[in-house]
């Protein structure tokens, strides 16, 4: 019988997932499993979804979908419900039971190049991912503040407009969980690149491309860049791991 697993999102035409398991169905000759992207103009078309593919074992979930999903699910996890993020849905015994594995990804593909100066982190975004980011950097002892453009409820704020040389010294870690500059996007978040130095690291969520605008001004002040290639696979290979179960 045919196994069907996918990736839901909105816009799916740059998504890594599909080649990466049909590949590696592929090389562990697994015939029967197939991954398929299922593209939502809105999350109100879930219900039909699970109705028209009765073989569903399991589920990926991309922006803009990972917070609006959950009033779907059946059960959350532990740290999905902490992250109030889910990017990974398992089926079992006709359960709907959310998952986040973005946050074990980002944290298995960042702690090796940790230095003692990222004690702090800028996140700049606010969505699903930023606080699956968030819960990775706090669980290794990470002081997180978040930037945004509007206004926010909360001290670990900052606005796009606040942030300066002070913070800027003080912060060293910088991470990308918005969309821009992701294929197709060519811009990159307003923050004052030229305060960056040889001391920060800026992370990007974004792989494709391989270096959006956001790593190469980064990379041209001399940061540590890297892109989100490593957590993609870390997290894709831990939502096999608990679709195997």
């Amino acid at each position: 019988m045919e196994r069907v697993y996918g990736l839901l999102g909105k816009t799916l035409s740059h998504s890594f997932s599909k080649d990466y398991f049909t590949k590696k169905f592929n090389t562990l000759h697994l015939k029967e499993h197939v991954y398929l992207n299922f593209e939502l103009s809105t999350i109100d078309e879930f219900p039909e979804l699970l109705k028209n593919n009765p073989h569903l074992k399991g589920l990926n979930v991309t922006i803009p979908y990972k917070e609006k999903i959950i009033r779907f699910l059946n059960e959350l996890t532990p740290e999905a419900k902490e992250i109030g993020a889910v990017n990974c849905i398992e089926f079992k015994k006709e359960k709907l039971i959310g998952h986040n594995t973005d946050h074990y990804g980002f944290k298995q593909s960042i702690k090796p190049f940790l230095e003692p100066q990222h004690e702090r982190a800028l996140i700049l975004g606010t969505g699903g991912s930023s606080k699956a980011v968030a819960y990775a950097l706090k669980s290794i002892g990470v002081e997180v503040y978040f930037v945004t453009s509007s206004e926010k409820k909360g001290s670990n704020y900052f606005l796009y407009s606040q942030l300066n040389e002070i913070i800027f010294s003080s912060f060293k870690l910088i991470i990308n969980t918005t969309p821009l500059g992701m294929a197709g996007n060519n811009e990159a978040p307003s923050i004052p690149y030229q305060l960056l130095s040889n001391q920060h690291f800026c992370y990007d969520l974004i792989y494709n491309p391989a270096e959006t605008p956001f790593l190469k001004y980064a990379k041209d002040k001399g940061a540590l860049t890297m892109n989100g290639l490593s957590m993609l696979k870390q997290q894709a290979e831990k939502s096999w791991e608990i679709w195997g179960k």
